[in-house]
Order: structure tokens, then sequence, then C-alpha cells
């Protein structure tokens, strides 16, 4: 019968990419902690927020298990300039937002430095024209159901996983 591992025997894969995670004014605790807690599965580097987190949150502490204390995490104020910083440092970025110009994701130009900016955006409003304007590509979930959208933790997860995998 096979069983299921605990968390000290699971054999962890080694990231090959260099991901940061730049978050558009989301506000949900609870999004917020289960954004930490995938950037820790991907080995995410870095986490920036648009806007200050509340990090006393029982919420949010709750959702992110911890993983808020063990991964790289800043608020940013000028957008422009760390978008313009990454870019000079061999990034791509990606706004994973659907777009008049986006493509599915699995079709976006890699990076043959393997780093990218994954932009992602606040609950109801999504990626902000600004960071939509300066991302150097637009990325979109293919979906087949009525709805355009998904929950910005369901879609991060997916970006993250098509960035690592494929």
């Amino acid at each position: 019968m096979t069983k299921q591992l605990a968390h000290h025997q699971y054999q962890k894969d080694e990231q090959h990419l260099k991901i940061i995670l730049l978050c558009d004014h989301l506000q949900s605790p609870a999004n917020i902690g289960a954004i930490f807690r995938l950037a820790d599965a991907f080995a995410v580097q870095e986490v920036l927020f648009t806007q200050t987190i509340d990090m006393t949150s029982s919420r949010l502490k709750r959702t992110a298990r911890s993983t808020h204390k063990t991964v790289p995490y800043r608020v940013i104020e000028d957008c422009c300039r760390e978008i313009e910083y990454f870019h000079k440092s061999g990034y791509t970025s990606i706004a994973l937002e659907l777009t008049q110009a986006s493509i599915p994701l699995q079709q976006l130009t890699r990076n043959e430095n393997h780093k990218y900016v994954l932009i992602i955006g606040n609950e109801k409003h999504g990626v902000s024209d600004e960071l939509i304007t300066l991302a150097q590509q637009q990325g979109h979930i293919q979906m087949y159901g009525e709805n355009s959208s998904m929950n910005v933790t369901q879609a991060t997860a997916i970006g993250l996983y098509e960035l690592s995998y494929h």
C-alpha cells in the first residue's frame, strides 16, 4: 500500500529559474498568505508588493503557514524603477492578465537567462494599466468556461507552474 509522505520525507526539486513575483495592490489577507505559500513552493526569489501589507493579520498567517517568515518580500514605491532595474538585470517581465495583446502562457517567449518577473494583479481590477504597459510580455491562462477570470492565487499557481515546467 502506498502511503502519504510527511513533509520531511519529500525530496525537493531544485528550481532552475529565478522568479520575482510582483503583486499589484493585492488586498485579501487570505490571498496574500496563499501567495507566500506558493512563493515558497516554487522557490520564488522575492515577493514585491506595491502597498503596505498587514503582516499581523491572523488570516494571512494561517493561510501562509509560516512561509511569510521565510520568503523574502518587500514593499516597493516606484514600480517603473523596479521593472527597469530587473530588465537591465536580464529579467523578462510578464503581466499575467487577459489583454488584447496577451498570449497563452505556454506560448510565451522564454528567457535564455531563465529570469522572470511575474506580475499579478488586484482581485477586482487585475494588473494596472501602468504595469501592463511596462511588462515585456502579457500572458493569459486559456480557459473554456463562461467566466474570463479566476482567483488571483489560482492564476498565480498556474503561472508559476507554467514558467517552472514548460
